[in-house]
């Protein structure tokens, strides 16, 4: 992982650069913050640690410019004369400690161990909605924050497309939000189970297989003996499986301690509206569009429809509705068609040089033909790859490139979060 290392006094930096040498950690050390925006601007940063006071720039400052470049950056800032107001304003600028100097070596290393965890895993977004006033919304949050007061592995069961991540991801958040959290699809693991480092990794934090159904038998005990070794014990165990699909015994045993329901759209009427409102709201805003209001025409089609897709037809639905949309209001949600025979619509690159519009252009489609697959193959990651003639693994690679999630893939409240629409073009 890279670490960019901004300190202006010589010998400590090389002190600091020393102590990382031969880590995991691949450290650029710069004296002055200007030389450090201009690394910033060349290449993207796992982690910044900064001193406070800098020539030509304070260590505030670059923090807010280093965030505005890379949003996602995992900023240290360091100081011998941090005032509580300066620690104040560096974490209301995203900064994730304070380490004052001196400070011991040791600490040091074990906080950038602990950012090292929430860059390769991070924890979902605290923020992210949760809808749930249907009855059986309810009563699913209720065992949700019963579930939240033990460290007994959770399976979720419910239909493709209901949401069953984004159920784990709202137990990981009632139980330790700023802790280290990773989704992996269960079909990518081997007969040699879940990476030790990985799991290393995630100490304190949380696992979740999707698709426990495609296990392998030799996969099933690989990740039986892992949950029972001496990382898997320091990290809370997730899993989805399909509505009527059978567990492995040997899983069943370990990781099904406490099954918990994931109710299908159909039975959560009363969420529908408000999903689809959020869902549009949502998809505008990417689009930098205003929202459209749904009017009773439409909110009413919604109600009467069987929603055998879940939430990732509705996600789908609402995509296609708005590409299309005129005005700003939607009356009706018209059946577009969401096979082959619905337009490929690209969003139009950055201008720039013809091989750089063509090689963003040409990566824009593959992500619309990955979602397409993925879709037609309702979810199931195993079916997806033969379709589209992948290896599992290697499917899995894409949709991770492309930040498209592997396990119930709609950008709802209750469902994965997908991507922007695609928007219009010539």
């Amino acid at each position: 992982m890279d670490l960019l290392l901004v300190e202006d006094k010589d010998s400590f930096r090389r002190l600091l650069s020393q102590a990382l040498a031969g880590s995991l950690w691949k450290v650029q050390a710069v004296a002055d913050p200007q030389e450090a925006l201009r690394a910033l601007e060349s290449q993207p940063f796992h982690v910044l640690v900064t001193d406070l006071r800098l020539p030509g720039m304070s260590g505030l400052e670059l923090i807010r410019r280093a965030r505005r470049l890379h949003p996602g950056l995992r900023v240290v800032l360091m100081s011998a004369f941090g005032e509580p107001r300066d620690i104040v304003e560096a974490m209301r600028l995203g900064a994730d400690d304070f380490l004052p100097k001196p400070f011991d070596l040791d600490a040091f290393l074990a906080l950038l161990d602990r950012l090292r965890a929430l860059v390769g895993a991070p924890p979902p977004d605290p923020t992210e909605p949760w809808i749930a006033h249907s009855p059986a919304m309810q009563a699913l949050e209720a065992a949700l924050r019963q579930a939240a007061a033990s460290t007994l592995p959770v399976v979720f069961r419910g239909e493709r497309g209901s949401g069953r991540e984004r159920c784990a991801r709202r137990l990981h958040a009632l139980r330790h939000p700023a802790a280290p959290y990773l989704s992996l699809p269960a079909a990518t693991l081997g007969p040699e189970g879940p990476d030790p480092r990985t799991l290393q990794l995630l100490e304190g934090g949380s696992l979740y297989l999707g698709g426990l159904e495609h296990l392998t038998t030799a996969a099933a005990g690989a990740l039986a003996r892992a949950m029972e070794g001496e990382a898997g014990r320091r990290l809370a165990w997730m899993g989805g499986v399909d509505a009527e699909a059978p567990l492995d015994p040997g899983i069943a045993q370990r990781l099904g301690s406490l099954e918990l329901r994931v109710p299908a759209l159909r039975e959560r009427r009363e969420d529908l509206l408000a999903l689809a409102r959020l869902l549009l709201e949502q998809a505008a805003r990417r689009e930098g569009r205003p929202s459209p209001w749904l009017e009773r025409s439409a909110e009413r089609q919604l109600l009467e429809h069987d929603w055998p897709g879940n939430v990732r037809e509705l996600e789908v639905l609402v995509g296609r509705t708005l590409l299309f949309a005129e005005g700003h209001a939607v009356r009706r949600f018209p059946d577009l068609g969401l096979g082959q025979e619905a337009p490929l619509c690209l969003p139009w690159p950055e201008p720039g040089p013809l091989e750089g519009m063509l090689k963003a252009v040409a990566r824009s489609a593959e992500a619309q033909l990955l979602r397409r697959g993925l879709a037609e193959a309702e979810g199931d990651l195993p079916r997806a790859a033969e379709a589209l003639g992948l290896t599992v693994r290697t499917l899995a690679q894409r949709l991770r490139d492309h930040g498209i999630p592997l396990e119930d893939r709609a950008s709802s409240p209750i469902a994965e979060g997908g991507s922007a629409p695609p928007r219009k073009a010539p």
